[in-house]
């Protein structure tokens, strides 16, 4: 699965959010969206998840025209900062809920759903809390769910918006190495809006350093560091390595 996105363009009133904004997303690899705030991280992202549309550019997935198709025909998972997790249903049935309702044939049998959520919590070690509420989980089992329910459609593209931020620092250290783990497992391309360069540095394939709407430099965090493109890169990598 290659994913591209091709020259974005996105304005709200006068402000010009993302200003021609390309990037390619291999199978299997992690990019990071990193930047200050304001620079079109997440306008970049809303827009590839079907969440928000550009005024111009286009979305590819192998070569076929995405852009104009609905949020709930990409199969992309997706993982917010906040979980967003339904509170009145068990964490089996969070994880499960993708599966669901998928439409026609498409739709796995009970069982098999059964035997999908199952897998999943025992690859996010939380096999044993399946019957429980969200309320009942830590902020780090959360945002483990989210994680294998946004793994249980076996989706295209794995979407991330600052899925650690709320979460202490020793959790978010440790939290980040097991969802790298799961992405590379499952074999996924992934993408991930970050203000945090040490998170970026540590889960990333490659960077793409967002600016005032435009990527500045999309490159392995060692070329980031060895070959910064302009003085925004290199403060941003200032002291990393």
């Amino acid at each position: 699965m290659t994913f591209e996105a091709r020259e974005i363009y996105k304005s709200i009133g006068d402000t010009d959010i993302l200003k021609g904004v390309s990037l390619t997303v291999e199978a299997g690899e992690f990019v990071a969206l990193l930047g200050p705030s304001g620079s079109g991280k997440t306008t970049l992202l809303n827009i590839i998840a079907g969440l928000a549309h550009a005024d111009r550019g286009q979305l590819l997935l192998d070569g076929q025209d995405i852009t104009r198709l609905p949020s709930g025909k990409r199969h992309f998972g997706m993982v917010f900062q906040n979980y967003a997790l339904f509170r009145h249903m068990t964490v089996a049935q969070n994880v499960g809920f993708g599966l669901k309702v998928m439409k026609g044939g498409r739709r796995p049998s009970r069982a098999e759903i059964a035997d999908r959520v199952a897998e999943l919590l025992e690859m996010v070690e939380l096999p044993h809390l399946g019957d429980r509420y969200p309320a009942q989980l830590s902020g780090g089992q959360r945002q483990r769910v989210a994680m294998a329910r946004a793994l249980a459609i076996d989706p295209q593209l794995l979407l991330m918006d600052e899925p650690f931020s709320a979460l202490d620092a020793q959790v978010r250290q440790s939290l980040r190495g097991e969802v790298r783990a799961l992405q590379k497992k499952a074999g996924v391309g992934a993408i991930m809006v970050t203000h945090d360069r040490a998170e970026a540095w540590a889960l990333a394939d490659r960077i793409a350093v967002m600016d005032h709407g435009r990527i500045v430099q999309f490159d392995t965090p060692d070329a980031l560091v060895e070959d910064p493109a302009n003085d925004a890169v290199r403060s941003l990598v200032a002291g990393v390595a």
